[in-house]
């Protein structure tokens, strides 16, 4: 597969990432602050989340690491509605320092 074409299928795979953990993360807000929440969502359909809803889902992914890649002898296990692994959230780290945020 060409450099290209690589980076085309990575991009894709990136926003799926970015997508799955959105939606959880503007659910989990919702419960929370649905103001917040709505603030957010409308900036994430329009494509442009605020500062501070890239602050909070860059501190959301980061706080809700479930797959540590410890084993059971080696560290907790996280519960979570969505499985999140550290590359996850390097990936939507990533997503919004594209985006001008500060993460």
């Amino acid at each position: 597969m060409d450099d290209k074409r690589m980076r085309q299928r990575t991009a894709s795979e990136d926003r799926r990432t970015v997508e799955r953990l959105v939606a959880a993360w503007l659910a989990e807000t919702e419960r929370h602050d649905a103001g917040a929440a709505r603030k957010a969502r409308t900036g994430w359909e329009e494509g442009a989340l605020s500062e501070a809803a890239a602050q909070d889902l860059a501190t959301w992914v980061t706080a809700r690491v479930t797959d540590t890649g410890f084993t059971e002898d080696e560290g907790p296990y996280v519960e979570g509605p969505v499985r999140i692994t550290p590359g996850d959230k390097d990936t939507v780290h990533a997503w919004l320092r594209e985006r001008g945020h500060g993460v």
